[in-house]
């Protein structure tokens, strides 16, 4: 692939961080909320519905409610990877329970990988992310030069 075949992203500083927790992981996730409070207070969050509420009800942490997932919630998040206005996914989900959104659960996964961005999906890689050098400065990467990709298509086909 060419140079031209991507662009380069930066994360800044203070980061837009999805949290988003399936029913049993909730809890868990407004406990790790908590725990790290001191570093998320300083970055932009969100959520889906009731998972966004309970934080902010439970820690006092300002989490910008979306839909809650199986109403679209996890596909407003999705929307918002391909806007470039999400930076970090806290994604506490339960693997042990069937989900009747599955499918929106895998999409937003996936355009969060087309987009490189860094998911959590468990309270370790949670842990070891937040408290990583990288949260506290900018971070460049590189993705796949989309408008160039829908041009060469365009001519293409």
């Amino acid at each position: 692939m060419l140079q031209e075949d991507f662009i380069t992203l930066t994360l800044q500083k203070q980061k837009n961080i999805a949290l988003i927790a399936h029913d049993n992981e909730k809890h868990s996730l407004i406990e790790w909320c908590t725990e790290h409070r001191d570093i998320l207070k300083n970055h932009t969050l969100c959520g889906t519905g009731t998972t966004a509420r309970m934080i902010t009800d439970q820690t006092g942490l300002p989490v910008k409610g979306y839909n809650s997932g199986p109403l679209g919630g996890d596909q407003q998040i999705g929307a918002k990877i391909v806007e470039g206005r999400i930076d970090l996914i806290i994604f506490f989900s339960d693997p042990l329970t069937a989900q009747p959104h599955d499918p929106d659960v895998k999409a937003l996964l996936r355009i969060a990988q087309v987009y490189d961005i860094p998911i959590a999906n468990t309270r370790a890689t949670a842990d070891f992310i937040i408290t990583s050098p990288l949260m506290e400065s900018t971070y460049e990467h590189q993705v796949i030069n989309f408008n160039k990709n829908i041009a060469d298509r365009a001519k293409s086909l």
